[in-house]
């Protein structure tokens, strides 16, 4: 059932009301106003949770909340260079939280913005306070940018492609307003968006933020995540980026020219990984280096969590191709995967990742499920069932990988069901209703005793009532 939604009206009159009637403390007011709703069923998600602010000449039932206070101090229409100091504490305001910029949108701070990027376009310091406070404002928040929004953001990007910072200014209001907004983005990939971040990594490599924030953008252009759209273009973008702008070449260039920083790799891996879509796009990034690039980073940065699952998920993606299946074994990826599980075993994104991709390399490989067990990845896939009884994703992953390794090897199924696994297959069979058809194949091709309902027999018969 949908919860119940209030304004901020109503929530603020509710604070007010115990500090005057009931005579509480701001801190009292404000916690038992929250706890009031909440116990009614009421989303707070969206409410500023905090005491309105007071001018010295306002009113008690003037207060107003610093974001609307800051929102209206640029009403004023002034001169860009006038309320530089005004827009820096409205993107400050915006910083803490979605319910501020929620708040700021509902009383028209979208066109108030946008109206000084237009006033801003001929200055570089204006017009970076102006970006800022745009990409603030609709973190979030998409569906606010408009038609005239998208052409000013890609005037800016062609305009200032010579300025890092400009550009990571401009890149990450695109970002923010194509998350979630099948709409956005296919408007600004029609308006030329896809070259413009690609050619701002190729001529700005040498700076981390923007190698950054272009890599996200790019990835954000693939995703499928608006459910109000029946059909998305995810896939058409992915092409569009590796073959009508070598995308795969400049972002693997990016990445070896940032190898110190984890972050910045992190992100180029996740953004590989989208690209990843056609069986000779994953032989491309291996031949581009990209593989070698990701066995690089697993050997020399285990260490960071974040980095070894990015990484991890690009490697799985790339060994759908069967060919760089078998060059990631020969480049030794199967021991590094191994000792980055272990390394990270009580970290669930990592385990899974890992175990995904083991799965991956297994599947149809017989003499990859060699090197697997040999390097006890079985083992590790075990250890994570245990670790993990109760994140169904790892359970998934770790039956595929056991089902991989001895749907064509049966000899693996004594050793591994020696490790354990019957045991903890069967917890996961009962645990998790999601895994119920893996459950019981991995259990069926460990030759396993399993309960293999049968739903319908195809024989015709009489429906009783």
């Amino acid at each position: 059932m949908a919860k119940r939604r209030i304004t901020q009206e109503t929530f603020d009159a509710a604070v007010r009301e115990n500090l005057e009637e009931f005579e509480m403390d701001p801190n009292e007011a404000l916690r038992d106003a929250v706890e009031q709703f909440e116990s009614q069923g009421v989303d707070l998600s969206c409410i500023v949770k905090a005491v309105p602010a007071v001018s010295s000449d306002e009113k008690p039932e003037e207060q107003t909340h610093e974001v609307l206070q800051a929102l209206d101090s640029l009403q004023t229409g002034k001169d860009i260079t006038e309320v530089m100091t005004e827009l820096k504490h409205f993107t400050e305001q915006c910083s803490f939280g979605f319910a501020q910029r929620y708040l700021a949108a509902q009383k028209d701070a979208y066109p108030i913005i946008l109206s000084y990027v237009k006033k801003s376009l001929e200055e570089q310091e204006a017009v970076l306070a102006t970006l800022a406070a745009l990409g603030a404002l609709t973190d979030g928040q998409p569906d606010l940018l408009d038609a005239e929004g998208q052409q000013i953001l890609l005037d800016v990007l062609k305009k200032y492609q010579s300025d890092s910072s400009v550009m990571c200014a401009a890149i990450c209001v695109v970002r923010h307003c194509c998350l979630k907004h099948e709409q956005n983005r296919q408007d600004l990939v029609k308006g030329g968006v896809l070259p413009l971040l690609t050619t701002a990594i190729t001529q700005h490599i040498a700076s981390a933020n923007l190698v950054k924030g272009a890599s996200a953008a790019l990835r954000v252009m693939t995703f499928d995540d608006d459910v109000r759209a029946t059909f998305g273009h995810a896939h058409d973008h992915a092409k569009m980026i590796v073959l009508e702008h070598n995308g795969l070449k400049i972002l693997i260039e990016a990445a070896k020219a940032h190898l110190d920083k984890t972050s910045v790799v992190s992100e180029v891996c996740a953004t590989l990984s989208r690209l990843a879509v056609r069986n000779e796009f994953c032989q491309d990034i291996c031949d581009l280096g990209g593989l070698k690039l990701m066995v690089t980073l697993l050997a020399d940065s285990y260490e960071s969590a974040e980095l070894v699952r990015q990484v991890l998920a690009a490697i799985r993606a790339v060994a759908g191709n069967d060919d760089v299946k078998d060059a990631v074994v020969s480049a030794g990826g199967v021991q590094l995967i191994v000792i980055a599980m272990n390394r990270h075993m009580s970290n669930s994104a990592v385990c899974e990742q890992g175990c995904a991709c083991l799965s991956v390399l297994a599947l149809r490989k017989p003499n990859n499920c060699k090197v697997i067990m040999e390097n006890e990845g079985a083992l590790a896939a075990v250890q994570a069932m245990k670790t993990h009884a109760d994140v169904v994703n790892v359970q998934k992953q770790a039956c595929m990988l056991l089902r991989n390794l001895v749907a064509h090897m049966q000899n693996y199924s004594q050793p591994i069901l020696e490790m354990g696994a019957e045991a903890l297959i069967a917890q996961a069979l009962k645990l998790h209703q999601d895994c119920s058809d893996i459950c019981k194949a991995a259990l069926r091709d460990l030759g396993c005793q399993v309960e293999l309902r049968e739903l319908w027999t195809g024989k015709h018969g009489s429906i009783s009532n």
